[in-house]
């Protein structure tokens, strides 16, 4: 990179903002070239990537999920692998394995799709629990270990699955451990009839997708993702985020509450979107914003709660309005 250093960046001033906002509308441009009418779910998947954070897309079959993740990656000049999920895949059908080579009396290791920048796990919860769980250490510790090697996974690594509601035929429900590794959970939903004409009208030659681009570089991806860790979270902001994570462990419609794991994400994700916002600080409102989908997926509600519909959006606004800013 010429004009900007990805290392040693002790302060954000107004040219990284405006360097920052550039890159990440040219992002965001992009993806919506192909995701027509859905702007809020591209920025949190655009705040996903700015967080180093893994994404889970979970709808119903047809809204644009693969389409979604295949823009993000097409968008950034990186390395692209998917992944179709299906019940007789393997751990070392993710992860690679090492194969004997006659020629050289050796065993060398054959990579497998998780060693590329982005990794698309389409319809995840059609894979085994076994297979499954071959993406935890991948996407907790950004490695590999195969017949006890551990390899290295690029610097730029990002997970994004797709998944259909698990009431679905064939399918198997992630556990906790797995959910709880991806930073957010997204939902696409219907368009409207006005957004599905113009959808339909785009697509009657030729997919927007086919034709797309990349518009940032590793490197500038590396820049953004470092300089969004350099983005000020005050003791009160951050003291914010945990008593919301505290309290999701001690109300009573939540079995089981969110994790440490989701502080963390959640103070990440607000560093992406203040960076977003053209902000080198977060404020509370930009934690209100990510609770959701940066938490949602992390609780488990007891079943006197969990079956009715909106619940877990309900018992969510709830701690959002029990929890202040400013403790009493």
């Amino acid at each position: 990179m010429t004009m900007r250093s990805v290392k040693n960046i002790k302060a954000i001033n107004e040219n990284d903002l405006r360097t920052a906002g550039e890159l990440i509308d040219k992002l965001r441009g992009s993806v919506e070239r192909v995701i027509v009418g859905k702007s809020e779910v591209v920025g949190l998947a655009i705040v996903a990537l700015l967080a180093h954070g893994h994404i889970l897309i979970e709808d119903i079959p047809g809204v644009g999920k693969t389409v979604l993740a295949k823009a993000i990656a097409k968008s950034v000049c990186g390395d692209f692998k998917r992944l179709q999920c299906t019940p007789d895949l393997l751990p070392s059908d993710v992860t690679g394995t090492f194969v004997y080579n006659q020629a050289t009396g050796e065993f060398a290791f054959r990579p497998g799709p998780v060693f590329a920048n982005f990794v698309l796990a389409d319809e995840i919860n059609r894979a085994t629990p076994r297979t499954q769980s071959a993406l935890l250490e991948c996407m907790e510790e950004s490695q590999v270990t195969v017949e006890r090697q551990t390899m290295p996974l690029p610097q730029i690594f990002q997970v994004i699955a797709t998944q259909n509601p698990i009431e679905f035929q064939g399918t198997y429900p992630l556990p906790e451990a797995q959910k709880d590794r991806f930073l957010m959970r997204l939902k696409l939903g219907y368009l409207s009839v006005e957004q599905e004409v113009n959808m339909s009208r785009g697509q009657m030659l030729a997919h927007p997708i086919e034709s797309l681009e990349s518009v940032l570089t590793l490197e500038d991806m590396e820049w953004l993702q470092n300089l969004t860790r350099h983005v000020f979270v005050n003791e009160a902001v951050s003291d914010y985020m945990v008593r919301l994570v505290h309290a999701s462990r001690k109300d009573p419609n939540i079995l089981i509450g969110a994790s440490p794991r989701g502080s963390l994400g959640l103070m990440r994700a607000a560093q992406a979107l203040a960076l977003m916002r053209g902000r080198d600080f977060v404020i509370p409102d930009y934690v209100r914003q990510l609770a959701l989908p940066v938490l949602g997926h992390r609780m488990i509600l007891k079943p006197q709660a969990q079956y009715a519909e909106g619940a877990l959006e309900d018992v969510i606004y709830d701690l959002l309005s029990r929890v202040n800013p400013e403790p009493k």
